[in-house]
């Protein structure tokens, strides 16, 4: 599969996934969310960034639910909810919270 943006050619899995996340930017992030149903806000965005900051620079750290509420409660300066997230992201924040991020599909098989 494929998507394009900005007339360049970006190859995917068959899941949707980038199988390059050197190709990602935002404007394929926004590709990638319009795909998923999603309207990009910038909350979306600061759970988008900290889920590349942490694989690039993390070892290729997946964070789960849990800890992706942990991590935006300390970014929005409010305890956030999980119904909150799964509101943002309804097939499951950290799941399609990485596609979206141009990030490889997540090998962990639990939420929390």
């Amino acid at each position: 599969m494929a998507i394009e943006v900005d007339g360049k050619i970006i190859e995917t899995t068959d899941n949707g996934y980038l199988i390059n996340a050197g190709d990602w930017n935002e404007d394929v992030g926004k590709i990638l969310a319009g795909d998923e149903g999603i309207e990009m806000t910038e909350r979306h965005w600061d759970v988008i960034k900290y889920l590349r900051d942490e694989h690039i620079n993390n070892a290729g750290n997946e964070p789960n639910e849990r800890g992706i509420l942990k991590a935006m409660g300390k970014i929005w300066g409010e305890k956030v909810s999980s119904k909150v997230m799964y509101e943002m992201f309804p097939a499951m924040p950290s799941k399609q919270g990485r596609k979206i991020a141009g990030l490889p599909q997540s090998t962990r098989k639990g939420g929390y």
